[in-house]
C-alpha cells in the first residue's frame, strides 16, 4: 500500500512506488495521431490514464486505440475554437474530469522570415500558441469545478529558448518562447486552485516536424556536434520527463519548463 504524503513527510525514507503512476487519472494529449504526441498517450495510457487522444487525423487514432484499451480517440483540430469546445464539452461529459492536459499539437514554418508569408507566420502562432492557451483555460475551468489538482504539460522546445541561424523557423521559435512564458503565467494564476502548469522542452527528437533534418546527413551531423552528448535524443527518453510533469512526482514544481536536450541549452 501506498503512502500518504502526510505519512511520507512524517518519517517515510523509501520513494513511493505510485510516485508516478496516473492509475484512475483522465488526461487528454493534443497531437496524438503521430510522433510524440502518439508515444505521450501511450507512456501516460501505460502509467493508469484512460488518455483522450485528440487530433485531425481519425483513422490514425481509431489505429492507436485499437492496441491500447483506455486510449479514447477523438478528432479535434486545435486551430478551431469550436473545436477545441466540443473536445473539452465531450471529455467533461464523457469523463467528468480532466486530471492532465497535454498540449503537444504544433506546426512549423516552411521559409525563414525573409519568405514566409505573414499568413503562414500567424497560422504556427495559432496552432502553437493560441491553441494551448484555449485547451489550458477551457481545462483549468473544468478543473476547477470539478475540485481537480490538475497538472497542464505544455510542450515548448529548444528553439523558445534559444536563436538559431540554421533552423530559420521564426513563427515555431516565437510561439514556442511564447508558450514557455504564458506557462509561467498560467502557472501563477492557478496555483491556489491547485493546478500545476509546466511545460516540456524537447531537443532534437525524429518528429515529423524534423523529418528534413533527420533524413539529411549534414544537418543531423550538425545537430549531433551542437549537442554535448554528441547524439539526438531516442523518443523513449522524453517518458520519464512527461511523467515526472504530469504526475504527483512533480507535485510541488509549477511555472518550470523542463529541457530535455542533451545539453544543447547548456552551451
Amino acid at each position: 500500500m501506498s503512502q500518504t504524503p502526510e505519512e511520507h513527510a512524517a518519517g517515510g525514507h523509501a520513494p513511493d512506488p505510485a510516485l508516478f503512476r496516473l492509475d484512475g487519472k483522465i488526461a487528454v494529449v493534443t497531437g496524438a495521431s503521430a510522433g510524440l504526441g502518439r508515444r505521450f498517450a501511450q507512456v501516460l495510457h501505460e502509467a493508469g490514464a484512460t488518455v483522450v487522444a485528440a487530433a485531425r487525423r481519425l483513422e490514425r487514432l481509431e489505429e492507436l486505440a485499437a492496441s491500447y484499451p483506455n486510449i479514447v480517440p477523438v478528432r479535434c483540430d486545435v486551430s478551431r475554437r469550436d473545436e477545441i469546445d466540443a473536445l473539452v464539452q465531450r471529455v467533461g461529459n464523457d469523463h467528468g474530469r480532466i486530471d492532465v492536459l497535454v498540449n503537444n499539437a504544433g506546426i512549423a514554418d516552411t521559409a525563414d522570415a525573409l519568405k514566409q508569408d505573414d499568413d503562414e507566420f500567424a497560422s504556427v502562432i495559432g496552432v502553437n500558441l493560441h491553441a494551448p492557451y484555449a485547451l489550458s483555460k477551457r481545462a483549468a475551468a473544468l478543473m476547477i469545478e470539478g475540485g481537480v489538482s490538475g497538472s497542464i504539460v505544455n510542450v515548448a522546445s529548444i528553439l523558445g529558448l534559444r536563436g538559431s541561424a540554421v533552423v530559420r523557423q521564426t513563427g515555431y521559435a516565437a510561439s514556442k518562447g511564447a508558450v514557455v512564458n504564458l506557462t509561467r503565467s498560467l502557472a501563477a494564476q492557478w496555483a491556489e486552485h491547485g493546478i500545476r502548469v509546466n511545460a516540456l522542452a524537447p531537443g532534437w527528437f525524429e518528429t515529423e516536424l524534423t523529418v528534413d533534418l533527420f533524413a539529411n546527413e549534414g544537418p543531423l551531423k550538425w545537430a549531433q556536434r551542437r549537442t554535448p552528448m554528441g547524439r539526438t535524443g531516442r523518443a523513449d527518453e522524453l517518458d520519464g520527463p512527461l511523467l515526472f510533469l504530469a504526475s504527483g512526482a512533480s507535485s510541488f514544481m509549477t511555472g518550470q519548463t523542463l529541457v530535455v536536450d542533451g545539453g544543447w541549452c547548456a552551451t
